[in-house]
Formats: structure tokens, sequence, C-alpha cells
């Protein structure tokens, strides 16, 4: 969730001179692009994963700050809510045999981290939404003992003015109210970075616009919440709503929400920063004393803290990232879009696929950006979050005749979307073994029309067959879901439904 800020209040003078220095750092960043100061290629991915904490009953559990004691690495962090946990991975340079490398890793810190957890009766779940989360657990009160986090939930409830209101139509209804955002823990989520020039960064983030409904039809893994089962990823309009400064009536005006997937394409990295600063109010208006322009005069490379925070409270699913390395700024494409899960291997695949076909369709003589219009592209990504595998969505034709055509979201994937992203990895250099296994996963998912949610859904469904009230087969699919988590083995071979119980002779 980014720097750890302090508490406080905020008086008028106090934004309005938070305005002025976000105009600064804006000039600022505006500068360093133009005077061609940021990092040479260097072909680098980060991944961090959200993860949840669960008892052996499948029940969330309210114990971050006791896990993390016990874990003591930095590589794991405190998330939103007291139930979360972040892990994070060391940036890698893409090439060789990099996704084996990146799963071993993972592997062996979620592994670690379960063992601890399991020292205070609780677990690692790595999945988009825990389906046993219910709405007493989501309050203000199991929100993580961070300043951070608090003066975030205040701030944005003072900016609402009113309880938040969620209302999701999906294959149920959920209605409900919140006095803070805790909802919003509920979303646990994979973030993949890339690091790119500035000359490549619009190509990129376009690229990863277009293929965003693609990532989560193959990858949703978050059918439930509060006991209902709504959308296949149903993070999307959580975190839409829960975390919405605006109240009916700005809505009804066109108000841009905090949690958007954008409104067109772009051709300059700079025009993302400029958006979020012309449409959306600070939250956080906290200074530094640094000035950006003053530090450019003298030669140095500015923090630009304002901008960044900023930056980090406008919640778009492709994120442009500033940061500072050994001294020299990048640009990072941020892709928020998957949900955490299933497996090592799953996130791992997901991960090749995007940034596979990130680089092909970026480095395509006609990107694909200017044959769909945008408004497809973001029509699509609410179908892949409603409907998951089933998708069917809307793209360009390929050939002397062009036009848009609706097509099943796992022909798309399988028919031209894997052979880019294994053109994509060829191209990054890594190795055809891995190639071949990460984006096979991805090919068997399609071929059985499976990944997390519809594996959820269905052995849900199948515990109600048995006799299983709501909420103990939403319990009985969290243990089961948790048991095949940790055995490792890709969704698409998991066997749907709960096993047989033991025969005592």
């Amino acid at each position: 969730m980014g720097e750890k800020v302090v508490a406080g209040t905020f008086d008028l003078a106090e934004r309005n001179r938070y305005r002025n220095k976000l105009r600064e750092c804006l000039a600022g960043l505006r500068r360093l692009l133009d005077e061609e100061r940021f990092d040479r290629p260097k072909n680098l991915m980060g991944v961090e994963i959200e993860l949840n904490l669960a008892g052996p009953d499948g029940m969330p559990r309210m114990l971050n700050a006791e896990v993390l004691e016990r874990i003591a690495s930095r590589d794991f962090q405190t998330e939103l809510g007291m139930f979360n946990l972040e892990v994070n991975i060391a940036p890698h340079r893409l090439g060789g045999r990099v996704l084996d490398r990146l799963a071993e890793e993972l592997r062996t810190g979620l592994a670690y981290a379960h063992r601890k957890a399991n020292e205070v009766n609780a677990g690692i779940v790595m999945i988009g939404i825990l389906p046993t989360l219910a709405h007493h657990d989501l309050v203000s009160g199991n929100l993580s003992d961070v300043d951070r986090y608090a003066l975030l939930n205040d701030q944005i409830v003072a900016a609402r003015g009113e309880e938040f209101v969620l209302d999701i139509q999906g294959i149920e209804r959920l209605t409900c109210t919140s006095a803070s955002i805790a909802p919003e823990a509920a979303c646990t989520s994979v973030q993949l970075h890339l690091q790119v020039t500035p000359g490549r960064f619009a190509d990129v983030w376009n690229a990863a616009q277009a293929v965003a409904a693609a990532q989560i039809a193959v990858g949703a893994n978050a059918p439930f919440l509060f006991g209902r089962e709504l959308w296949r990823e149903s993070r999307p309009p959580l975190f839409l709503q829960s975390t919405d400064t605006r109240p009916p009536e700005l809505q009804a005006q066109g108000v841009r929400p905090r949690t958007w997937f954008g409104e067109r394409w772009i051709s300059d990295a700079y025009e993302l920063f400029e958006e979020n600063l012309r449409y959306f109010p600070a939250l956080l208006p906290l200074m530094d004393e640094e000035d950006p322009l003053q530090v450019l005069d003298d030669g140095r490379v500015p923090q630009l803290g304002e901008l960044v925070l900023h930056n980090g409270t406008v919640y778009r699913w492709n994120r442009p990232v500033y940061g500072i390395a050994n001294g020299v700024p990048h640009l990072r494409v941020e892709n928020r879009v998957l949900p955490a899960g299933p497996t090592v291997t799953d996130v791992i695949a997901n991960a090749a696929f995007y940034y596979g076909v990130v680089r092909a369709l970026a480095e395509e003589p006609r990107p694909v950006w200017t044959r769909l219009p945008f408004e497809a592209a973001a029509s699509n990504f609410d179908t892949a979050c409603r409907e998951g595998i089933e998708a069917r969505l809307r793209w360009p034709r390929r050939g002397r005749y062009g036009g848009i055509v609706e097509v099943p979201a796992v022909a798309l994937v399988r028919d031209e979307l894997l052979p880019l992203a294994a053109a994509g990895l060829d191209a990054w250099g890594v190795e055809p073994a891995d190639r071949d296994f990460y984006l096979g996963v991805i090919e068997e998912r399609c071929r059985r029309r499976v990944n997390g949610a519809s594996w959820q859904a269905a052995t849900y469904h199948q515990a109600l067959e048995t006799g299983l009230e709501r909420d103990a087969a939403l319990a009985a699919t969290t243990r089961r879901y948790a048991e095949l988590m940790h055995a490792g083995e890709p969704v698409h071979t998991w066997p749907v439904g709960l096993p047989e119980p033991a025969v005592l002779s």
C-alpha cells in the first residue's frame, strides 16, 4: 500500500499547499522526461501477492501482527485487514529460467509463512476473496494497526460523507452498507511490475489494458463475498464500491471513481500522472521538505514523494509508477488485474502469460489498440469479471477485412494470445522449458474451461447438494481449496467436490 505515514488532520491551507506541491512534482516529472533522465532498459519484473489468514476451520483469523512477528522477514508486510499479509519478491531480470526461480522462491517463502502462521492456529490462503468472510469481519476495528490505513480510511470516509453502499448483482445479489473502507480488504491480488523506458511506456500500458479482460477470464478466482455468489471475479466491483468517495449525486454527474479502468488509450506516461492530479483530490496531503524543481536545478533526482503518494490512492487496474533505484529514476507499469492464487504454479503461469503477451502486443507493427475501441476493452473487462472462463470478448478480426468480432475468451486466448505470449517470452529470452510449461497451464485451463472461480463454484454447489447449509458449504469449500492450494498442483487438475469421508473399519 505504499510508504508509512503518520496519522493526523489537515486544514484548508495545507490542502491548497499540497495541490501546489503536486503541480511542482508533475512539472519535475515532465522535466525528467524531457531531459531523458530515466533508466535504460533492464527487463526487470517484480511480483507482489496479497494473502489471507484462515484457521483450520476455513474462517478468517485477525492475526497478521502476530504472524508477521513470527515470520520476521522484510519480504512479508502488513496489508489493510488484520487477516491480510503481503509478500514481495525482489525484482528479477526477465530471461532464462526466471519463471522457475520465481516459483521456487514463492514456494519457499509461503511454506515458511504458513508454518509460522500455524503457530497461532492460522494458515496462509492465496485466493481472490476468502469465501468465509462475513460482513461483521470487515469493520474498522479489523483494519491493521497502521497509521496509513487509519488515515486513509478517515479521509475516504470524510470525502464521501456517508456510508458506503455495496450493491453487486451477480448470480445472486449482495446489498449492504459499511461505515469504513474495510470491505476493500477482502480483495487480495497479485501485482505484476514491469520496468519500462518512457519511450515504451505507452505501448506497454495500452497492451496491458487491451489484455486485462483475457487475464481475468483465465485467472478469475473470487466468486463469493459475504456468503453470496456474485461475479466470477468480484474484486473489481467490490474495490470500486468500497473506496468510492462519490455520493450518489456525484456518481449521477459522471464524476470518475478512484477505482477505474480508464477511458482512453495513451501516447505518453505523463498523461496518466497528469490525469490523476486533474481528476482526483488528494486523500493524504502529506508534504516533505523537498523542492523538486530545485533538486533538478542542482543536477540531482527528486523523490517526487507527494506525486508518488497521491498516485497510490488512485486505483487504476494498470497503474503508472515512478521510482528511484540506485539514484536513477525509472517508470513501471503495475498490473493489478489478477486475483491471488490458486497455487504458486497458477500465479507464475498468469505472470508468464501477461509478460509474454504484453511484450508481443507492444511490438506489433499495427497495434491492437489502433483497431480495438477503448470502450470495447473496458466492456471486455467488465464482461470477463462477470463471466470468467465462459466470457465472450470483442476483439479485432485478423486479415484484410478487419472489424470487431465477438469470440469466446478461451478461443481468443488459445488461438491468438497464447502464441503471442510464447513469442513475447522468446523475445525476453525466457527458456523454452519454462515458456512451454507455464503457458501450458493456461492452455489447459482454456481446454478444460476451469479456473479458480469455476472450481470454487462447482465445489460449493456440490457441497450444497450433499445437504450442507450455505455457510457450512462455503467453509468446506475453503478448507478443501486450502488443502489443494498447499498440495501445489495447478487448479485445472483439481477434482471438483469435497473428499469422501474416511470409513473406519
